[in-house]
């Protein structure tokens, strides 16, 4: 998530300025990043979502993610009170109507639960959130601090025990020194600590065999491996495993599709990058912007059980969803977060 004016980094009293946000001028990616073995892809627009929101300065999606109906959802981080937070897409036109808004938060990311309840990281809170489909029945499913600090989520994941696995943020784009944690929310609501000292988490998704976790790590241009114990309630083995060459672009958020592979989007660069589980660069999957002003493709959701990839882009001009062929099928695992 980004933007001089937003996505994930600096909390105010009465704003938030979201690092991860794309800012009115982005940098232009630096050099060809694809191997020689890598396969190319172009994606497709849908169509386009949102456009600038006159209060914030802009607007930015994120969280694409299905329902069990195989209906797409997605935030936008940068509505202003009043303004559509949560959207419902029509994948078979790209049309979009309002779902949900409140008054206070930024929602980062969105995901289905067990419950069939949407779940929605508030960065500007503090809090993980949950709302029916239909944008009905908001509750607060976490707030407070967590051994002693408060979190910014960005991304979560669900567990196969039904606990949340979120990124906590916090030190986006700062200075400070690594900040960001890794979270535990278990179903009862009770909140660990599994990894802390960390460069600016942002995307979390576990890996095809729900052992361990991918971590993309925003300050460092990385993705981490975090293998779990058998309980899914510390951290066993951590690596640096995949390092991305981004320039000025930053690592986002991420996903895995049914065959391991890891889909890894941008902040200031309008494509995905997929790799092995290995680390073998699989293939480069470029969003064009000779049509539109557009700079960050910040989150993918690859509907489950078919190889139909969304993504969501952002730039000057607005909010956009593009599709792309999925290496692989989708799982939960794909979806969202």
């Amino acid at each position: 998530m980004r933007r001089a004016v937003l996505v994930g980094a600096l909390l105010t009293t009465g704003s938030l300025a979201l690092a991860a946000c794309a800012p009115a001028t982005a940098p232009d990616p630096a050099g060809d990043r694809a191997d020689a073995s890598a396969v190319a892809q172009e994606a497709e627009e849908l169509g386009q979502i949102t456009t600038p929101h006159e209060l914030t300065g802009g607007t930015l999606l994120e969280g694409p993610t299905f329902s069990d109906d195989g209906e797409l959802f997605v935030v936008d981080v940068m509505a202003p009170p009043g303004e559509p937070k949560v959207l419902r897409i029509d994948v078979s036109d790209g049309t979009a109507e309002p779902v949900y808004t409140d008054d206070e938060s930024a929602f980062t990311s969105a995901q289905f639960g067990p419950d069939g309840r949407l779940y929605l990281t508030d960065i500007r809170g503090g809090t993980i959130q949950s709302i029916a489909a239909d944008g009905t029945d908001p509750q607060v499913v976490f707030s407070g601090k967590v051994h002693g600090s408060r979190m910014q989520p960005d991304d979560l994941a669900f567990g196969s025990d039904d606990a949340m696995y979120v990124s906590d943020t916090t030190g986006m784009g700062g200075t400070s020194g690594d900040q960001g944690r890794v979270v535990r929310v278990a179903a009862d609501g009770s909140a660990s600590v599994l990894a802390d000292e960390l460069p600016s988490p942002n995307g979390i998704t576990f890996d095809e065999n729900m052992d361990g976790l991918w971590i993309a790590q925003y300050n460092a241009n990385r993705i981490d491996y975090l293998a779990l114990d058998e309980t899914g309630e510390s951290v066993a083995e951590t690596h640096a495993a995949i390092h991305i060459d981004g320039g000025r672009a930053r690592v986002d958020s991420t996903a895995v599709d049914a065959a391991g592979n890891v889909y890894q989007a941008f902040h200031h660069r309008a494509a995905i990058e997929v790799y092995s589980h290995d680390g073998e660069h699989l293939a480069t999957i470029d969003v064009p912007d000779d049509a539109h002003d557009i700079d960050s493709a910040t989150n993918i959701a690859i509907e489950p059980g078919t190889t139909d990839g969304y993504i969501t882009v952002s730039g000057p001009d607005g909010g956009y969803i593009y599709t792309f062929a999925a290496l692989a099928e989708g799982t939960r695992q794909s979806n969202g977060g």
